[in-house]
């Protein structure tokens, strides 16, 4: 007789910070996301594609999500079974919604960050923070689905 072992899903790694909107804030953010995926043993090429996508998201924070008195987040969640990553960091400007810089074509004073995550990450959006603020997301590795 055959049995079947019910397969526990292992429980998810999570960590939030609360981060001044300053460059060092953001420069802070990329190395604590580091510093805790190399804690949670993340896969490498998780962490290093991470640290690239905490930095461009957290300078959009404090460069375009900036309010006075306001701090901004990053929150991650890491699913160890399979090495999936969920960064989200979260700034008070919800009415500055991030927008794509083209090649070749201007979008204000916007930069290549966005780009350079949407080359990184498997998926990334954004979504309305009641009462104003927004999070923008990104998933990498194949395990957390994409979404809010």
């Amino acid at each position: 007789m055959n049995s079947m072992t019910p397969q526990l899903r292992s429980e998810l790694h999570t960590f939030s910070q609360l981060l001044s909107s300053t460059r060092r804030g953001a420069r802070l953010a990329r190395l604590l996301a580091v510093a805790q995926l190399h804690a949670w043993d993340a896969p490498r090429d998780v962490t290093e594609r991470a640290g690239q996508v905490v930095a461009e998201l957290a300078a959009n924070a404090v460069l375009r999500g900036w309010l006075p008195g306001r701090d901004f987040r990053l929150g991650l969640t890491l699913d160890p079974a399979d090495g999936g990553l969920r960064i989200e960091v979260t700034d008070a400007r919800g009415d500055r919604l991030p927008a794509m810089v083209r090649p070749g074509g201007g979008e204000g004073d916007g930069g290549r960050g966005l780009p350079l995550v949407a080359a990184l990450a498997d998926g990334w959006g954004v979504v309305p923070y009641p009462p104003g603020g927004k999070t923008v997301w990104a998933s990498l590795g194949p395990g957390l689905p994409p979404g809010p």
